[in-house]
């Protein structure tokens, strides 16, 4: 029986008394694909924010690759082999897409040796390799400011992916973006999982389906469910607490 990657074990998490996760627990296979989708609020991105570091929770532990790393500081589990994205691209507006992509890869070099001495042949085979995953080897060389919505989005991804974690964690990787581009992204997910196990929050449910993977339903910093997403829809529950509203919001939007 395979080891699990990430273990999120009896997890609290409190902001002044509130309780952002209750209790949670959860594993992730290697070379998986997780979901996670709840209401606003449900915990989701506090979750993300405790597993990479950036949260202490009140009780619980987080073990990733058999090591406890609940109390470890944020820069040494991005050593470690976790990686983030968050919602809004953080990428350098100012820099190429190769530039951007070549400082993530040297993430555990220093990075002003970069622009000094140029990228390493391993590290320079390895971007050219992220530019042809991510669809923007035609825009290898262009500023970063001058991508669409999607590409950027595509960018920071393949940014994540240039620092060669384990663990990538991706939130709301789809948001924004157009039908083609929402296609476009659950395809490179599901390549990433041939070498990493992903994390990923989002709304869309057509993204989610796309995706064919293992769903966690979260409300009120509480596991809901799990199950594939077919499952977690004819759940009654979930179907009151959250799927009716993404409904609602997507028609309203229509």
């Amino acid at each position: 029986m395979t080891a699990p990657l990430l273990e999120v074990r009896d997890l609290t998490v409190s902001f002044d008394g509130f309780k952002a996760i209750d209790g949670l627990s959860l594993s992730i296979l290697p070379r998986s694909v997780r979901v996670l989708i709840g209401p606003n609020g449900a915990g989701k991105s506090t979750l993300l924010d405790t597993i990479i570091g950036r949260v202490r929770p009140a009780q619980g532990h987080i073990v990733f690759q058999g090591r406890d790393i609940t109390r470890t500081p944020e820069y040494e589990i991005v050593q470690l082999g976790i990686c983030r994205k968050f919602q809004a691209p953080g990428i350098l507006d100012s820099l190429s897409v190769f530039e951007n992509l070549a400082l993530a890869a040297r993430h555990h070099r220093p990075w002003w040796s970069f622009f000094r001495f140029g990228l390493e042949a391993d590290l320079t085979e390895r971007v050219e390799e992220i530019l042809d995953l991510i669809h923007l080897r035609d825009k290898r060389d262009a500023p970063a400011r001058s991508l669409a919505h999607g590409q950027k989005q595509w960018l920071e991804i393949g940014m994540v992916v240039a620092s060669d974690a384990d663990l990538l964690l991706l939130d709301e990787p789809a948001a924004g973006m157009s039908h083609a581009e929402v296609e476009q992204t659950a395809a490179l997910v599901k390549r990433l999982s041939a070498r990493h196990s992903l994390i990923v929050i989002d709304h869309d449910m057509t993204f989610v389906a796309q995706l064919d993977a293992p769903v966690s339903v979260l409300h009120m910093g509480r596991l809901l469910k799990e199950g594939s997403l077919d499952e977690v829809r004819s759940d009654p529950q979930v179907a009151s607490v959250y799927l009716g509203r993404v409904e609602e919001d997507a028609l309203g939007r229509a």
